[in-house]
């Protein structure tokens, strides 16, 4: 069986598959909350598993450090991390690797087929854009995080409640809790379309448009571009670092 997981800023997910590459089982956990007895509570699944082998992408290096401690005591599991093996048959980078994130290239590598190219827009804790021009990682664009942004703004304005986004269809509020959804939802909307169009002029290509992360959903409508959105992309990039190497 194997292990995969995508250690993130503000959360963890981790997947089992079974020998066929088939999902077992998956967990989510905020990244604040690891420790070893969490960690315990959290993978106690993996307790009559046979798992050798675990890949992970990692943002977080003491987090990821952790994990991997924990499942080689624990379970003698193997654990690597996606910039330490070698994906070069699934992607050419263009870019310095220590610069780019693991996650990143794991998008990248899900998305290629060597025949099209991609921009990926990720809404993570930050908002990135991804640029893959048929098998080669060309480099992207971090913007702020939607929700890192709005919880920014709630805790140094007093007297802005917390608000949960959605989407808005009048740009003029006529309330504080309308005024900031509309800035988030139409700012954003428009940073999304402005960014994808100004990479299209710069690079003269045509793309596929590909979006993932947690409000992925609220941002599909652009006026400009229609994205597809896919749910795991990150663990779907590092199942084919694991297909190719085993």
């Amino acid at each position: 069986m194997y292990l995969i997981g995508d250690i993130g800023n503000t959360e963890i997910k981790i997947f089992l598959f079974n020998r066929n590459f088939i999902k077992k089982k998956k967990i989510i956990f905020k990244t604040k909350f690891i420790s070893k007895n969490y960690l315990n509570k959290k993978l106690k699944f993996m307790k009559n598993k046979k798992v050798k082998t675990a890949l992970f992408c990692s943002v977080v290096p003491d987090a990821y450090r952790l994990i991997k401690n924990f499942l080689n005591i624990k379970f003698k599991t193997k654990c690597s991390e996606l910039k330490n093996i070698n994906f070069s048959k699934l992607v050419k980078l263009k870019v310095n690797r220590s610069q780019v994130g693991s996650d990143r290239i794991a998008n990248a590598i899900s998305v290629i087929d060597n025949k099209n190219n991609f921009i990926v827009v990720d809404f993570g804790t930050a908002t990135t854009f991804d640029v893959i021009v048929k098998n080669t990682y060309y480099g992207g664009v971090i913007a702020p995080g939607v929700s890192l942004s709005l919880n920014t703004l709630t805790k140094k304005a007093s007297l802005i409640p917390s608000i949960n986004l959605s989407k808005i269809s009048k740009v003029v509020g006529t309330n504080t809790n309308l005024a900031v959804k509309s800035g988030f939802y139409w700012g954003y909307l428009g940073l999304i379309d402005n960014i994808i169009l100004m990479i299209k002029k710069q690079t003269k290509k045509p793309f596929k448009l590909i979006f993932t992360g947690g409000l992925s959903y609220m941002f599909k409508n652009l006026k400009k571009n229609k994205p597809i959105i896919k749910k795991d992309l990150t663990i779907d990039g590092l199942l084919k670092v694991i297909e190719i190497n085993n």
